[in-house]
């Protein structure tokens, strides 16, 4: 083997490092090791593989993630050089992997978050402080390192009345007199939540309590002299006690005081916290502040006065105490990743407009608690965490059972957030003989086919691009899709383009000034009545085309799933999907299929809302009913797809942010209007597959200019740029273009 210095140029370093491997959510996984990553990929790029077919390069270690770049699958010491690259996978565990390898295959709905629990001991620092509960001492803090724009943020957002209700709390109680142990301590903690970051709240011991009148100059608290000592608290160095835990709690309830407080004062600061609870926790940067509260609330309120120490120097070691609360952050940036149960608190804290929308919707029928508008946003906005949990839901079922349950899931509930609002609008529009509502689901039809062709891959390229520069994907996989684009958007529109080939042209308010000259006509439209045009000829070609548009799409999954599954040609790395067999899964599958249901129905729900309530919307003179449709319409359910392509761009894996939006305009086009055409086959709702103008040609230019985008096998920044420009333009046109005839 010839192997010889590569001389320093900067295109064929840029070609090695991203020929070969895209990275994965994994790559960023704490469990992976990065030790010997960056040596692997300097040995690599000073080396270069002589362009001899006899010649094998040389493989640094088995199953390295990062060795050999260059086209490769190395196996053992070896790499063998394959057609096709090969994208290798690292997964903590089986249901991991087979959640990645269902990311890459066609027709399967793309998911990021984890759909198994993490081990927090292999997490990385970050995270760790994230999850970490409010008693663990950090030595040696100075008050300096504490005075952060987050901390003094807390101040004015929350300290100074929660310190002032502290303060009016103690005055009460020791107005009581008997209280006045409970006085003091809330005194204390009206200083304390004041500024509470650097300070520590103990839960002392009877050794401690004996002496705490010479606190904090008596023998229970030692200086810690070692600089390397890292004393965690609670790891109490407590003295035996001789009373026993049971006659010191029986005391403390049959106290006068105890149950003065629990009337007086405990009751308002209930309230006060609880209150600051929810506001730290709904702005999720703040959930520090929360975890703070809640804690104050349940443990330190309830224990008795005198065993409650508040200590301001950390450096000090407190013997036979523990440490109960200490607060160092309020806000951390990094709480966008903060997760309950494995779904995102942004879908967590948004769960509760699903409640409100339904309450206010079915209740206050005579809008007199909030009007239509009112009701129409938040029902619309709930469904933005359904869709969340529809898709955990999926990638759920998905990643635990075999490939055919898997299809069948993702066929079934893929696109049940788009058509539980198609379905239920076009019922509304026909039981309220609206025709307006049928237009309005073609444009939100059209919408989400823009927005998946032109938005989220221009996002997700622009994103990726200011953080990685230039990003390369498997052209020859996203050829396939842009194949089937063509396809699905020529189907579609196919009986819009044979009405206007061979329908008469009507035109309505004609008139001409004095009887003379030519006539000015407006309101021109194709009249399909004439004869038997419509049920003759455009009508059988509608179901011809939504037979034809799913048996293509059946021949796609054939394709790249099974005929040429080597386009994709995922290997998930040997030894990490098998490491940790007993993986914790957050939904188990009659958990998933149960949330499916239910999401469903409150899917359901929330769409008749909001199909109740948009007429107010849309009878809004400076707006058009297209607009509306192609955007809030059709874009809100999207916005879980669009925060997945973006994460996925930003972990150089930009192969999967195209194919989010490919995988959902495909299935607009082959499956959810085949579905509404035979809906409207056996329950008549008037539903006539024939689209206007501005979405026909607004749709075929979106397919021609994101095909020639995707040519070349590379992204950037500007290329991103280009598809969002294009989608503005698109939509200013919707914008300014009257309302549909009728409407």
């Amino acid at each position: 083997m010839s192997l010889s210095p590569e001389p320093s140029s900067e295109p064929g370093r840029q070609r090695r490092r991203t020929a070969e491997h895209t990275h994965d959510e994994f790559w960023d996984s704490p469990s992976a090791s990065h030790d010997s990553a960056p040596i692997l990929e300097q040995f690599c790029a000073s080396l270069e593989v002589s362009t001899s077919s006899s010649l094998h390069p040389i493989c640094l270690a088995p199953h390295s993630p990062k060795a050999c770049q260059n086209h490769c699958v190395c196996d053992d010491y070896t790499c063998v050089e394959e057609p096709q690259s090969k994208r290798t996978i690292r997964a903590e565990n089986e249901v991991e992997a087979n959640k990645l390898v269902n990311n890459y295959r066609f027709g399967f709905r793309k998911w990021k978050s984890h759909v198994t629990e993490r081990p927090f001991e292999g997490r990385s620092d970050v995270v760790k402080e994230l999850y970490s509960e409010l008693n663990i001492v950090k030595p040696y803090t100075s008050e300096g390192t504490v005075i952060t724009c987050g901390n003094i943020a807390y101040v004015l957002l929350f300290g100074w009345w929660v310190s002032l209700v502290y303060l009016l709390v103690s005055i009460l109680m020791f107005i009581t007199i008997v209280g006045f142990s409970y006085g003091k301590l809330c005194l204390k903690l009206s200083c304390y939540f004041l500024w509470p970051f650097g300070k520590t709240i103990h839960q002392i011991g009877n050794t401690m309590r004996r002496c705490c009148r010479n606190v904090p100059h008596c023998n229970c608290i030692k200086e810690d002299t070692d600089p390397d000592t890292t004393f965690l608290l609670p790891s109490p160095t407590e003295i035996p006690l001789q009373e026993h835990p049971e006659h010191v709690q029986t005391a403390y309830w049959c106290r006068v005081s105890t149950y003065i407080w629990l009337l007086l004062g405990y009751p308002p600061l209930i309230v006060i916290h609880c209150l600051a609870c929810f506001i730290s926790w709904i702005l999720v940067f703040t959930i520090p502040v929360s975890k703070m509260n809640a804690r104050t609330l349940s443990v330190i309120l309830l224990l008795p006065p005198e065993d409650v120490y508040v200590s301001s120097c950390s450096r000090n070691k407190v013997v036979e105490t523990k440490a109960l609360l200490c607060c160092y952050q309020a806000a951390n940036w990094y709480y966008y990743k903060y997760t309950v149960d494995g779904i995102n608190v942004f879908a967590v804290n948004l769960l509760p407009l699903v409640v409100v929308a339904i309450v206010i919707g079915y209740i206050d029928r005579e809008n007199q608690f909030a009007s239509s508008d009112v009701k129409f946003a938040i029902a619309v906005s709930s469904i933005i965490p359904l869709s969340y949990y529809i898709g955990m839901g999926i990638a759920s079922i998905s990643a635990q059972s075999n490939f055919a349950v898997g299809a069948v899931v993702n066929a079934t509930f893929g696109s049940i957030t788009e058509l539980t609002f198609y379905i239920t609008a076009l019922l509304r529009g026909h039981r309220e003989n609206n025709p307006c509502l049928q237009e309005v689901v073609k444009a939100a039809m059209t919408g989400t086919l823009l927005g998946c062709i032109l938005f989220i891959p221009g996002i997700c390229m622009i994103i990726g691009g200011l953080r990685h520069s230039e990003q390369r994907f498997n052209s020859r996989s996203t050829g396939v899709s842009s194949a089937l684009l063509f396809i699905s958007v020529g189907g579609v529109f196919t009986p819009t383009l044979f009405s206007k080939a061979y329908g008469s042209l009507v035109c309505d308010a004609c008139s001409s000034v004095n009887n003379s000259g030519p006539f000015v006509c407006q309101n021109c439209h194709y009249n399909l009545n004439n004869g038997t045009l419509f049920e003759n000829h455009v009508q059988p070609l509608v179901y011809a085309m939504s037979a034809l548009l799913p048996a293509a799409y059946i021949i796609g999954l054939l394709f790249t799933l099974k005929t040429h599954s080597h386009i994709y040609n995922i290997h998930v790395e040997e030894g990490q999907a098998c490491g940790h067999s007993g993986a914790v899964v957050h939904w188990s599958r009659w958990r998933s299929l149960i949330i499916l249901i239910i999401g469903t129905v409150l899917m359901s729900a929330c769409a008749d809302l909001a199909t109740e309530h948009i007429q107010p919307i849309l009878n809004q003179p400076n707006v058009s009913q297209y607009f509306i449709g192609v955007t809030v319409l059709a874009m809100v359910p999207e916005i879980p797809e669009i925060v997945n392509g973006i994460q996925f761009a930003l972990q150089n894996n930009i192969s999967l942010s195209l194919e989010v939006g490919s995988c959902i305009a495909v299935q607009v086009c082959m499956l959810q209007i085949p579905v509404l055409v035979f809906f409207n086959a056996f329950w008549d709702v008037g539903f006539v597959l024939l689209f206007s103008d501005l979405h026909l040609w607004a749709s075929i230019f979106s397919v021609i200019v994101v095909n020639y985008i995707f040519m070349d096998g590379k992204s950037d920044y500007f290329q991103g740029t280009a598809l969002v420009v294009v989608y503005l333009i698109l939509l200013a046109l919707y914008y300014f273009a009257p309302s549909p005839k009728g409407c």
